[in-house]
């Protein structure tokens, strides 16, 4: 297993987005060179990811770019001038119902933009690249937990059909072109700094609005919610660490990062009303297009590998997110 290696120039796509901004930050602070690059789409409130960037942008060894993946000659652009030794590739269009309304967004940036970053590699050799798949891969599988041996290939949103679909590309061409490449299937990930179109962040605005939260399958499903910071603790423990080819000669990998112990969601609602004081005003809705009713990670392969699973309880978790938001917004 490699240590983190400051010496690198680190490509971080979809810099000031929520992973990527925790991300650069904890490579800045271990004294790394990082190259954020980003279109800042108004998705969600593009002041969020400003203030995020204007964190970022007190550090001496960062640089921003704002351009966007769709554009092929932008990307290589990119690659030609800052010459990344590792790339990680947090760019894309989020959000699974949000797919189901405006799937060009999701062509163009999932889709494009991915093949845009494996060309960018291929031209432009790197030690490693990282990308970020998802859970909703595993679309309504019944097998749990989740594991990457399982099959994904029957996925219920556009979304998941798109995080698929990168991780066939980028078997392929790290076959094709000998690019170390791993991929991480990331399990509904939380936290300050987070994005406002996920249900805890809109839960939280809406208690203390005293407006009422939608709670759909009237409450009754499950998720596998995962801390920011255990996610960026395997990035790190992975970024250095590029695969050795497996038995068909390829340099592959692919892991789950969840936490391995999933909620019920009525239960982190309950946390998250313990941690703001209040009581929510609840109205429970039935299941929604392209929602599953349970995830799960298994992370054996990445205990096995690193050592590491994510392990940041929702009581401290939420409690963190709470106290970031009341500063940020001043409630």
């Amino acid at each position: 297993m490699g240590s983190l290696d400051a010496g690198k120039v680190y490509l971080v796509t979809g810099g000031a987005g929520f992973i990527g901004f925790h991300l650069s930050r904890s490579l800045l602070e271990r004294g790394a060179d990082v190259v954020g690059f980003d279109n800042l789409n108004d998705y969600y409130d593009v002041r969020l990811k400003e203030d995020r960037l204007a964190i970022l942008s007190k550090y001496d060894g960062y640089t921003f770019i704002r351009g966007d993946l769709g554009d092929k000659e932008e990307v290589l652009r990119l690659f030609r001038e800052y010459k990344p030794d590792i790339v990680v590739n947090l760019g894309a269009q989020a959000g699974v119902r949000y797919s189901i309304e405006n799937p060009d967004a999701y062509m163009r940036s999932n889709m494009m933009g991915f093949f845009h970053i494996l060309e960018g590699c291929r031209f432009f050799p790197v030690e490693h690249l990282v990308y970020a798949s998802s859970s909703s891969v595993y679309g309504g599988n019944d097998k749990i937990p989740f594991s990457t041996e399982d099959k994904a290939d029957e996925p219920v949103s556009l979304y998941a059909a798109t995080k698929k679909s990168n991780e066939l590309m980028a078997h392929a061409y790290s076959k094709l072109y000998h690019i170390p490449v791993t991929g991480l299937r990331f399990f509904t990930v939380y936290g300050p700094y987070g994005r406002p179109d996920m249900a805890y962040f809109k839960f939280t605005r809406k208690i203390f609005a005293g407006e009422p939260i939608q709670i759909y399958n009237n409450g009754d499903m499950y998720r596998d919610f995962t801390y920011v910071d255990d996610i960026v603790s395997g990035m790190e423990n992975i970024l250095c660490s590029p695969p050795d080819a497996n038995a068909k000669g390829v340099r592959y990998r692919l892991y789950n990062i969840g936490n391995n112990r999933p909620e019920k969601l009525m239960d982190y609602i309950r946390t998250l009303e313990k941690c703001i004081g209040r009581e929510a005003v609840k109205e429970y809705l039935p299941m929604q297009p392209g929602d599953v009713y349970r995830t799960c990670a298994d992370v054996s392969d990445l205990m096995r590998d690193y050592g590491f699973k994510p392990d940041t309880p929702i009581e401290v978790g939420l409690r963190r997110f709470v106290e970031w938001y009341r500063s940020y917004y001043g409630v």
